[in-house]
């Protein structure tokens, strides 16, 4: 295993470490508990955003903590969720007065660690709401969850709450924006390899030479099936339409295309992936107005990508246009 880490122990604290010196600016980071927030919270009137889960997923989710998106991230060890005290301290710290939206991806310790954090938070007199996200259509039920995993989808909502929020809506406005995300959005991923989590030295799971996995969740759970490797275009296939089948996209529709790095994948090939999924997209009469491509939910050094297709409307292609300035994602004024 090689790795630019000093120590397994003192990674996700070094990590963050610099994390802060680079985007001092737009965040700071508590370490005790760890969390990473915005710089300039709490935003009095403003609806709060807190999100979380294991490091290893970089730049989600302290990547995406700033002006149009998130309020506070609360990174766990690497592939381990983070812990109530954690979430209760960044939902207390980034409570402006309107209350604060958990955004939870569907994995058992996430849930269960976000409900504990929302019981003592609502106890000391703040509102909070949760939605889950679970866009995966991979599998059912996982080694982590109960139903579907949450996957790239996040991504997507993390930015169009966060501009629901940033524009002024109350709290039950961003959760209903929330959860009509969640009702539209999918994502299938794929692994070309493993990746190697520094505390076990060794890959998570084994692939043959010429092996691939289909459905691969984000630490490297089992997915639909392994098979021999084959061109992009047919990988794409098997990605896409399970997607664009569970969506029950039709003719006329607008959606935004994702094409997600697992993080050992470069851009060029992300880009044939991209041009694949909008081929079929086109050929369902379907319109691809706007897009992302490029690492943002990553599972360490993996060799992989993920695809993930979201429903638009007049209303979440306008807030995907907002503004938005974090450490990994900016655009606007």
């Amino acid at each position: 295993m090689k790795k630019l880490i000093n120590s397994v122990d003192e990674f996700v604290r070094e990590s963050l470490e610099g994390f802060e010196r680079a985007h001092g600016d737009l965040v700071k980071v508590n370490y005790d508990p760890v969390v990473v927030y915005r710089a300039d919270a709490p935003r009095q009137g403003k609806v709060a955003l807190v999100s979380g889960g294991g490091s290893g997923h970089e730049p989600m989710h302290g990547g995406f903590v700033g002006r149009g998106m998130l309020d506070a991230a609360c990174p766990g060890e690497v592939f381990t969720s983070p812990t109530p005290d954690q979430m209760e301290w960044a939902t207390r710290t980034v409570d402006g007065g309107a209350g604060v939206l958990h955004i939870v991806k569907n994995y058992s310790g996430d849930v269960m660690n976000f409900d504990m954090a929302a019981d003592l938070a609502k106890e000391a007199g703040i509102q909070v709401t949760a939605v889950v996200v679970d866009d995966d259509v991979a599998v059912k039920d996982s080694l982590y969850t109960q139903g579907r995993r949450g996957v790239g989808g996040t991504v997507l909502l993390e930015k169009l709450a966060g501009a629901k929020a940033e524009e002024g809506a109350d709290l039950a406005a961003v959760t209903d924006l929330a959860r009509g995300v969640v009702a539209n959005v999918r994502s299938m991923g794929v692994a070309l390899t493993s990746c190697t989590v520094p505390a076990a030295g060794q890959p998570t799971f084994e692939l043959g030479e010429d092996e691939v996995e289909i459905g691969i969740g984000i630490h490297g759970e089992p997915g639909r099936e392994r098979i021999p490797m084959e061109a992009a275009d047919q990988l794409t296939d098997r990605l896409t339409r399970p997607v664009i089948d569970d969506l029950g996209l039709t003719q006329g529709e607008r959606v935004l295309v994702f094409v997600n790095s697992m993080g050992g994948t470069p851009l060029a090939e992300l880009y044939v992936v991209y041009r694949r999924v909008t081929q079929l997209l086109d050929q369902a009469g379907v319109q691809v107005t706007r897009s992302l491509v490029g690492p943002y939910i990553t599972s360490l050094e993996m060799q992989g990508a993920s695809v993930t297709i979201l429903r638009l409307d007049e209303e979440t292609t306008r807030l995907w246009d907002a503004p938005v300035h974090t450490p990994a994602l900016r655009w606007g004024t």
